[in-house]
């Protein structure tokens, strides 16, 4: 630390050196601001941290330079030891030599669990719990059983600690001063953070359940707790938990080790082009600012108030839900408001958002658009050649094509279940009863992302119709595409960088199909504006990526489909809303849940998880009505901080735009579709985890990517051939946000007793609950035998 280093050159007799004015000034500044152990900061780092940064940097230096003790009197321990006492007897002595500093030191990661629970670290609350509470539970043992702290394992427990701590802690405080955990960090306490697990975790594993075991066999340990619990807990239930749980939590690191190493080596991104986020005060092209001025005007077209806290506001990343909630209660108010906020919150992105030409020139997205392209596309087509299936709306769900009648029971089970709204379920029997509207042989549908695996392509590909595919310019994608159009009765149209008649081949057809979102949106536009004049398109918005990338790829299809809609007469626009989101609901669907509410809030589990996150999990799903021009609106919070504000923003982007244009005439299909486990989801392994646990929770279901296809283009496809469609303009709303409220197959986000974001954990523990059922049948049978031996009943 930068005071320790002051007082050893004074120590070494540089105080002659210290009084020159050149010289005191240099250390003076200088090694102070190398000085990380929170007691003195340079100017520089004290400019750029704050309070909460300072604090964890303390909190983070106290903890390392603790550990460090354990570990060098463990060391110290060993070292002087192992000649007189042998090895395991050396280890069975580094408790006696280090057991206040451990106490002090192990008992301070306690704070760990509060900094999770009030958000000053972004761990997961109930993981932190259960990592320091498996520690504190190998404390309380050595501590009070002195013949757990007198064997070998305590010794290896101790050094596995301190071995893994000091690297831990020291990296948070690197982490923390540098501003990036990836790549700023020394590398050799990046590999020591990410790699001392795979020797340190066994060995602590092991270590700790030796002091288990004779914990719950010492007669001083059990006077204290009593003989019951001590052999209960620490000979059974604890070596149970570390059995199942221990590969979990390696596998959990491993996972971790390989995504932080990718991250670091990761090639540098290359030089911007095309549409870009703007360079913000940092001199980087970060999102959270450009987020919030976006919202920031969106809400000052109709409250300067709100939107002065939204200028005002910190910590962006977790608190941007308030201020969207703010948003859509200020659109309640009057039809006016809903659209004077999509207009201006669009027409902020619109200046904000940059792009960037090939000759490095940078001009406002807006400008961009206002250009036409000096480049064109080719265009490539193929009809297939496969047989016309029959017009039938066919559903598949659970390993059977449901169609028909037994489609129509379906229906009405998820419809009393309230998986979906009765909205829904009429939009897919109107489906049913009218075959004609699934004959797309004369439609055409624009797909801005084609190959996106909640897209319709497969279902239009089967019902003949004409699909425009706009996606990445990637063989593999094309080949897939292309195949499957070729063996159905539809036709796929195409933009390709050389005239068709030069593509040889099949390959170098796909090596030449394709197009960017990002850097050509331009392009594609005049593209799909020349495209078959006399047609009348449905754009479909489909593409998707993750984080701040997404925002981009929603406001280039937003751009393409702001200017087809007013340049090509007749064009409707298509859209999948996520039910992660804040949505105008039915009265009924609010009264629904509050039902269930009532129902679930009395069951032990849920009073349990409400109790032990106090509050944070398990919230109420139904809020208070908000009032406006029109009556009372009812309103549902389904957004889950954890996809963060550009996922929000990007969906919110959609929603605006889809008002707008209905306002203008336009036939918009904006309906919410259900959670999916589609693979970019399920490869996550907390949501894959989450998603199998949701469904205790009525009325949720988790639908297979074929089902939720199948459905949405059902009620896809009512809302272009139904009058009284609430995606058609004439249909009278009493907002536009009401767009929303209609042909919800929200999977039963919206009636669950709680909000979706605060079952994620009770989700993943019913998962694991049911996965232990068998083992825990055979733990509490041991425990009974256990008891009646005890008590002398064997």
């Amino acid at each position: 630390c930068g005071s320790c280093l002051v007082a050893l050159e004074f120590l070494r007799g540089g105080v002659s050196q210290l009084s020159s004015g050149l010289v005191q000034h240099y250390y003076h500044k200088e090694l102070l601001v190398l000085g990380i152990n929170g007691f003195y900061f340079g100017e520089t780092l004290m400019a750029s941290l704050g309070i909460k940064e300072v604090y964890l940097i303390l909190y983070n230096s106290l903890c390392c330079i603790g550990w460090a003790v354990v570990l060098a009197g463990g060391i110290k321990t060993l070292a002087l030891g192992v000649e007189e006492d042998g090895l395991g007897g050396s280890l069975s002595n580094i408790y006696a030599a280090v057991s206040d500093i451990l106490i002090y030191s192990q008992t301070a990661a306690l704070m760990e669990i509060l900094h999770s629970a009030i958000g000053l670290v972004r761990s997961p609350v109930v993981v932190t719990a259960m990592q320091v509470g498996s520690r504190v539970a190998a404390l309380l043992a050595i501590v009070y059983a002195p013949s757990a702290q007198e064997q070998f394992g305590a010794g290896v427990m101790i050094l596995s600690w301190a071995s893994v701590e000091v690297p831990r802690y020291a990296f948070y405080v690197a982490a923390i001063v540098t501003g990036d955990a990836t790549k700023k960090t020394p590398f050799p306490l990046f590999w020591l953070r990410y790699s001392l697990f795979a020797v340190l975790y066994p060995t602590g594993i092991m270590g700790e359940l030796s002091v288990f075991f004779a914990a719950a066999s010492d007669a001083a340990f059990g006077e204290i707790f009593g003989e019951a619990f001590a052999k209960i807990v620490y000979a059974y239930l604890l070596p149970f938990i570390y059995f199942f749980g221990s590969p979990f939590m390696i596998m959990n690191m491993i996972g971790n080790r390989k995504s932080a190493f990718k991250k670091r080596f990761a090639k540098p991104p290359p030089p911007p082009r095309g549409l870009v986020w703007p360079v913000d005060e940092k001199g980087t092209r970060g999102s959270t600012g450009t987020n919030k001025a976006i919202l920031e005007a969106a809400v000052r077209a109709v409250n300067p108030q709100l939107a002065d806290k939204i200028s005002r506001a910190k910590g962006w990343r977790f608190n941007y839900v308030n201020y969207l909630k703010g948003l859509v209660e200020e659109q309640c108010k009057s039809p006016q408001a809903a659209l004077k906020v999509a207009e201006a919150g669009l027409e902020k992105a619109y200046e904000l958002f940059e792009y960037v030409s090939e000759d490095g020139s940078t001009v406002s997205f807006k400008e961009s658009m206002c250009k036409e392209s000096k480049s064109k596309f080719y265009t490539g087509i193929i009809k297939g050649d496969g047989e016309k299936k029959k017009n039938v709306l066919e559903i598949p769900y659970k390993g059977e094509i449901l169609s028909g009648q037994k489609l129509k029971d379906q229906i009405d089970h998820w419809v009393s279940y309230g998986t979906i709204e009765s909205t829904a379920g009429e939009a897919m029997k109107k489906c049913v009863d009218n075959p004609g509207w699934l004959d797309l042989s004369d439609k055409y549908f624009v797909l801005l992302g084609a190959g996106s695996a909640m897209g319709p392509f497969l279902v239009l590909m089967a019902l003949g119709a004409n699909v425009i595919a706009v996606d990445l310019d990637r063989a593999p994608i094309w080949k897939r595409l292309i195949g499957i159009a070729k063996a159905s009765s539809g036709s796929i149209t195409f933009p390709i960088k050389v005239p068709r008649a030069e593509c040889e081949d099949d390959n170098t057809l796909f090596e030449n199909a394709g197009c960017n979102l990002f850097t050509q949106t331009p392009m594609i536009r005049d593209w799909l504006l020349e495209l078959y004049p006399r047609e009348k398109f449905t754009v479909g918005s489909y593409a998707y990526l993750n984080g701040a990338l997404h925002v981009q790829v929603s406001l280039a299809m937003d751009a393409i489909c702001r200017d087809l809609s007013e340049k090509r007469k007749g064009t409707s626009l298509a859209y999948l809303c996520t039910p992660t989101d804040l949505h105008l609901i039915p009265e009924e669907a609010h009264s629904a849940s509050s039902a269930f509410y009532k129902e679930y809030s009395g069951k032990l589990y849920c009073i349990l998880m409400r109790l032990l996150s106090n509050g944070k999990f398990l919230r109420k799903n139904a809020r208070s009505p908000v009032s406006g021009e029109g009556g009372s609106f009812y309103i549902v919070n389904g957004i889950s901080v954890a996809q963060g504000p550009n996922y929000a923003l990007a969906k919110r982007m959609q929603h605006w735009r889809a008002i707008v244009a209905r306002g203008k005439g336009c036939i918009v299909s904006s309906n919410i579709a259900p959670s999916t486990s589609t693979v970019s989801v399920i490869q996550n392994r907390t949501f894959a985890w989450a998603y199998e646990g949701m469904p205790y929770f009525k009325p949720y279901e988790i639908f297979a990517p074929e089902t939720s296809n199948a459905v949405m283009s059902a009620i896809l496809f009512y809302d272009l051939n139904d009058s009284g469609s609430a995606g058609n303009p004439k249909t009278k709303l009493n907002n536009p946000n009401e767009l929303f409220k209609y042909g919800g197959f929200h999977g039963g986000t919206w009636r669950c007793a709680y909000e979706v974001d605060s079952i994620g954990e009770a989700s993943v523990f019913i998962y694991f609950g049911r996965l232990a059922m068998p083992y825990v049948g055979i733990m509490a049978a041991a425990v009974v035998a256990v008891g009646a031996k005890l008590m002398g009943f064997l």
